[in-house]
């Protein structure tokens, strides 16, 4: 790297002003990069750094957040814009322009944009809700792409092995699976194999085996956990051998079963911020439970409980030991190691159902592990195990 590009870096990070030392001017786009960067971080926008002047910040105007979300999408690769965008959100305090429709057209859809949207939607004017949603959905359809299909196939061949059984008729036998299985059984000189363990398919392949219950705590901190958890659930429904139900609560408690053929529906009947009551969602959950050996119930929340902690703990165990699989998940994002009260971690924990923050790529293998009732594939660092 030669020295005038060194300082020209210098340069971009420092931020100009008498301070930074390096004596370099930036011309064309490097200028430009730059007053995108001091709208956001500079003192005028809200926080110097280092007590500079860099920029006169973003102002009060949807055009001309606009035009910075348009600028900075031109000089910097998708996943900076993202982080920008999040900051001039959480820096600046612009939940409020995301409300017009020429920002919301120009802004960097993702999952972060969406929880905030959901956030805003009982204040969102009915001018905004339509380009709203179009966002929504985009990001959604974009999920839904990059998750069904491993989803489908992971699950698929989860309720296929918990489907077969030792004992079958002969034309369930499933041939190819019994012959691998008792090949230790080869006797060479007839030239066949004896068959004494025989694998073969349920009676009731063509009956839906499983009932899941996705229960989601929809408090502000949840917003990207409740958009992967409605993008799966959608999924779930969509497989004819699970029967899903989907309940997001706060305080009080909806049940969006009947919305789960379109997530965006789904997200859009959520109501992000307020306080939390796990005991009441569970008990509706556990009203719903008709098939305990044949039901997984999830439970996303970061368990910060304002209901009755013990009647909570008291309902997880009356359904673990009437035969429901219970997980818990202490957030279901990319967002890295939650916050999550600790206690009710450990509380869970001790009863056998373990706490654990589980990203979108491995949420698949969760549900696999709990339809087969064998032991989750909890990641080596999870906290409570």
């Amino acid at each position: 790297m030669s020295d005038d590009e060194r300082l020209r870096r210098w340069r971009l990070v420092l931020g100009g002003g008498e301070a930074d030392g390096t004596g370099h001017a930036l011309a064309g786009t490097d200028a430009a990069m730059d007053g995108a960067l001091a709208a956001l971080y500079g003192e005028k926008s809200g926080r110097g750094r280092g007590g500079r002047d860099r920029s006169a910040g973003l102002g009060a105007s949807a055009p001309s957040v606009a035009r910075w979300l348009g600028d900075i999408r031109a000089y910097f690769p998708s996943t900076v814009v993202q982080v920008m965008q999040r900051d001039a959100i959480d820096r600046l305090g612009l939940s409020a322009l995301l409300l017009e429709p020429e920002m919301l057209e120009a802004v960097e859809a993702d999952v972060h944009l969406v929880g905030t949207l959901l956030s805003l939607n009982k204040a969102m004017p009915e001018t905004t809700k339509e380009t709203a949603r179009a966002v929504v959905s985009k990001v959604v359809d974009d999920l839904e792409e990059r998750l069904a299909t491993r989803t489908r196939a992971t699950l698929t061949g989860a309720l296929d092995r918990s489907a077969r059984v030792s004992r079958p008729r002969h034309r369930d036998i499933d041939w190819d699976r019994t012959i691998r299985a008792n090949l230790k059984n080869y006797l060479p000189e007839h030239g066949t194999i004896v068959p004494e363990r025989l694998i073969g398919y349920g009676r009731a392949a063509r009956s839906v085996k499983k009932d899941v219950v996705l229960c989601i705590d929809q408090s502000g901190s949840m917003a990207a956990s409740v958009v992967y958890a409605s993008v799966f659930g959608a999924v779930l429904a969509s497989m004819r051998s699970i029967a899903t139900r989907l309940v997001v609560f706060d305080t009080a408690v909806v049940d969006l079963t009947d919305q789960l053929d379109d997530p965006v529906d789904v997200l859009f009947g959520t109501q992000l911020g307020g306080g939390t009551d796990i005991n009441r969602a569970l008990a509706y959950c556990q009203s719903q439970i008709t098939r305990p050996a044949d039901t997984v119930v999830v439970l996303i929340s970061d368990l910060y409980e304002g209901g009755i902690r013990d009647e909570m703990l008291k309902r997880v165990a009356a359904m673990k030991a009437s035969g429901v699989q219970f997980v818990a998940l202490l957030a279901l994002s990319d967002e890295g190691a939650p916050a999550y009260d600790r206690a009710h971690a450990a509380a869970l924990a001790a009863l056998g159902a373990p706490a654990f923050a589980c990203t979108p790529d491995l949420f698949p293998e969760v549900m696999a592990a709990a339809i087969e009732k064998r032991p989750l594939p909890i990641p080596d660092m999870a906290p409570h195990q």
